[in-house]
C-alpha cells in the first residue's frame, strides 16, 4: 500500500470520527450554518477572482468541494470501499492530491467544529463569527489550513500537466458508475476541470493565499477593524 493511499485512509478516518462526534454532540445543524456562511463570505472576499473566467471553476471547486455544506459522505464512501484498488488506476499524482483535498476537507471540518461550539443558537454575522474565531484560539491551525490551500492547488496543478489524464478521467466515468463509485470520479474529474485551464496556478494560488492570510491575521489583532464583508 503506498503513502499516499495510507494518508487517505488516516484522513478519511479522522472525518468520520468527527462526524460521529458532532452528530452525538447534536453539533451538525450549526457546522452546516457555519460552512453556509464561510462560502458566502469567501465568495465576497474573492470577488474579483470569482468574476474572471479563467479563475472561477477553482473558486467553485475550492468553496463546493471543500469547505460548503454538502454532504461528502458518498464521496467519501466510494473512496474507502476501493481505496486498495485505487493506486491501480489512479496515477500516483492524482492519488496525491486526493490525499491533499482530503486532508484540506478534515482539517476544515475541525475548524468548524470549533467554530460550531460558540455559535451553537447564535445568529452568524461578521461579528459574532469574528468572535467566535478568536475565541477557538487555534490560528496555528488556521495557518496550516491556508497553507494547504498552495499545497492542494500546486498537487492539482502537476496532476493537470499529466499526459492523457483527461482521457484517462473521460474513459473511465461508465466503469465509475458500474463501480458504484461515481460520487469519486466527479470529485476528481471537477477538480481537473477547474484547473485545466488556469494557466499558471500561482496566479490564482497566491492572491487567494495572501488574502485569507490577511483577514487571519486581521482577526485576531484586537486594535484592527473587523475584515469579514458583511454577507
Amino acid at each position: 500500500m503506498s503513502d499516499c493511499t495510507k494518508q487517505i485512509i488516516r484522513h478519511l478516518h479522522g472525518i468520520s470520527t468527527m462526524q460521529e462526534i458532532a452528530e452525538k454532540a447534536g453539533l451538525m445543524p450549526s457546522i452546516r450554518a457555519v460552512q453556509a456562511w464561510q462560502c458566502k463570505r469567501l465568495l465576497v472576499s474573492h470577488q474579483d477572482m470569482y468574476q474572471q473566467k479563467r479563475f472561477k471553476p477553482a473558486v467553485e471547486f475550492f468553496i463546493n468541494e471543500l469547505y460548503g455544506p454538502n454532504d461528502f459522505s458518498q464521496r467519501d464512501q466510494d473512496i474507502a470501499r476501493i481505496v486498495p484498488k485505487m493506486s491501480k488506476f489512479l496515477p500516483e499524482k492524482a492519488l496525491q492530491s486526493l490525499a491533499s483535498a482530503l486532508y484540506l476537507n478534515t482539517l476544515s471540518f475541525e475548524l468548524d467544529f470549533d467554530l460550531a461550539k460558540q455559535l451553537v443558537n447564535a445568529e452568524i454575522n461578521r461579528d459574532t463569527y469574528a468572535k467566535a474565531y478568536v475565541s477557538c484560539d487555534n490560528l496555528a491551525n488556521r495557518q496550516q489550513q491556508i497553507d494547504y490551500i498552495r499545497t492542494l492547488g500546486n498537487d492539482l496543478a502537476e496532476v493537470v500537466k499529466m499526459k492523457g489524464i483527461s482521457s484517462l478521467l473521460f474513459i473511465s466515468r461508465k466503469p465509475a458508475k458500474l463501480a458504484g463509485v461515481l460520487a469519486l470520479h466527479e470529485f476528481l474529474d471537477k477538480g481537473f476541470k477547474s484547473f485545466k485551464n488556469l494557466g499558471n496556478v500561482e496566479d490564482f494560488i497566491i492572491p487567494v493565499v495572501n488574502k485569507e492570510h490577511q483577514i487571519m491575521q486581521q482577526l485576531a489583532n484586537p486594535n484592527i477593524p473587523n475584515p469579514l464583508p458583511d454577507v
